[in-house]
């Protein structure tokens, strides 16, 4: 189905919106464990405090923070290696500036954020291969 050219989809319209998180003292491999258990490639991770900010823990984190360095998941922690502060993107944007934003940027996925609160995920592959905007 094609959607209607004067419609306007807004990043809530697309997004996943099962998000995962994770305490930044955990270890790799319990957030390694906790990806493959939710079936996710990556786990947000939880604010310390109310002045604090998100931070994202990818599978390539893995790679530069543990397995090129040689060091044991199991001695790493997440904070160690996560990507902090990551910027969201709000509810209602539309798809188009939410794209350029994430592309633009160099990063595959963004937090959606409304009223202070995350409430899903986008990605520019989940913009294809999710939704039937083509």
């Amino acid at each position: 189905m094609e959607p209607d050219r004067n419609t306007i989809i807004r990043a809530k319209d697309i997004m996943h919106k099962g998000i995962v998180t994770i305490d930044g003292m955990a270890t790799a491999s319990e957030a390694a464990a906790k990806m493959r258990e939710e079936k996710v490639p990556y786990l947000l991770v939880e604010k310390r405090h109310d002045d604090d900010v998100w931070g994202i823990l990818v599978v390539q984190d893995f790679i530069e923070g543990v397995i090129i360095p040689g060091r044991t998941p199991a001695e790493v922690n997440v904070y160690e290696i996560m990507t902090k502060p990551i910027f969201t993107v709000p509810a209602n944007m539309d798809i188009r500036y939410v794209t350029r934003l994430i592309y633009r940027a160099g990063i595959r996925r963004a937090p959606v954020e409304e009223g202070g609160e995350l409430i899903g995920m986008v990605s520019l592959s989940s913009l294809i291969l999710d939704n039937e905007l083509f």
